[in-house]
């Protein structure tokens, strides 16, 4: 079933998401890998705080497409992880967790650097 408002809030908080990491690139002197691992840590911290559920319930991927989501799975993984298997848990359920993610980012990124002709930053 087409759910209209859905897409909408989906398009609104995932443009809102890089709208705000369009405005940081902008407005201060981050560097774009920091601003990335600000949205990570974003999304870890609202995992921890049990806020990433009711906001995921409300925006659907619009939230979880971007690099918040991907902390929101390392950090999930890990607490998972950690209540089956202890303290080493916490090192292995993250990465356990976005593997499928991870792989499948590096095939395409070889795939792709196959296909494309590099060039030098003038």
């Amino acid at each position: 079933m087409f759910d209209a408002l859905m897409y909408l809030k989906v398009f609104l908080v995932g443009g809102f998401v890089c709208m705000l990491g369009q405005v940081l690139i902008i407005t201060t002197q981050m560097t774009s890998a920091r601003i990335l691992v600000t949205f990570l840590m974003i999304g870890v911290i609202m995992e921890v705080f049990n806020v990433f559920e009711p906001v995921k319930e409300f925006c659907g991927s619009g939230i979880t497409v971007p690099i918040i989501g991907f902390g929101y799975s390392l950090a999930k993984g890990a607490m998972q992880a950690y209540e089956t298997d202890g303290i080493l848990g916490l090192f292995t359920g993250g990465l356990q967790a976005v593997a499928g993610g991870i792989a499948a980012a590096v095939i395409s990124a070889f795939i792709v650097a196959l296909i494309a002709k590099s060039k030098t930053k003038q």
